[in-house]
């Protein structure tokens, strides 16, 4: 991600607006990636729909480490701190997780967060209770201490076009089930793909042997 620039990364593609659940979509949503997909870039992952409509969809996947980057280190990165400073981040700042969001844009960075945090003409309301905000204001709002309770930052998006998720849905790519702050937020990112499927009433178990016979 360069620092130049309001925006992470040089991309000016943008999440298009939330809509109304009442439409029929699936934003604000998590999608459970199934093993039949036969998509290995999607295997086991958990994605949050940031925004569905008939022009395509965007969302984040919550549950793929990026490798061996951590928070402090892209702080440094994108020069919002200096070397060594990470000591005098605040305890959520330091332990944040960095994901790797999705293919798309993945030079550029996507936070997924609380809503208690906003930033006027930065800031996408998904819902209630999570936001998306994609500019390195929000980093530094992060490190000093003045960011959101709880976020995530994912590097790149994964994104669909129109008419595509639905068909992958009706073949059984994905489930879908509720969102909630745990599964977008929590830490344990590995134990996310196992509840978000006994959330709905699957044993992960069953599911990957049935797979097998597939």
């Amino acid at each position: 991600m360069a620092p130049t620039g309001k925006r992470m990364g040089e991309s000016t593609r943008k999440p298009g607006p939330a809509l109304p659940s009442s439409a029929g979509y699936l934003d604000g949503r998590l999608l459970i990636a199934m093993p039949v997909m036969g998509d290995e870039r999607f295997e086991r992952s958990v994605i949050y729909l940031c925004a569905h409509s008939a022009e395509g969809a965007m969302g984040i996947i919550v549950n793929h480490p990026a490798g061996s980057i951590d928070f402090p280190e892209l702080l440094q990165q994108l020069g919002i701190i200096k070397k060594g400073e990470h000591i005098k981040l605040p305890e959520n700042a330091e332990s944040m997780k960095v994901l790797r969001g999705g293919p798309v844009d993945t030079g550029r960075g996507f936070v997924l967060h609380s809503s208690d945090f906003y930033i006027e003409n930065a800031t996408l309301r998904i819902d209630d209770g999570v936001c998306l905000t994609a500019t390195v204001d929000i980093l530094r709002a992060i490190a000093d201490g003045s960011g959101p309770k709880h976020a995530i930052l994912a590097l790149g998006y994964a994104g669909w076009a129109p008419g595509q998720l639905e068909t992958e849905i009706q073949s059984n790519g994905w489930l879908h089930c509720d969102a909630d702050s745990d599964l977008i937020f929590g830490d344990d990112v590995d134990e996310k793909y196992g509840r978000a499927l006994r959330k709905i009433g699957i044993d992960p178990g069953m599911l990957s042997n049935e797979a097998g016979h597939a």
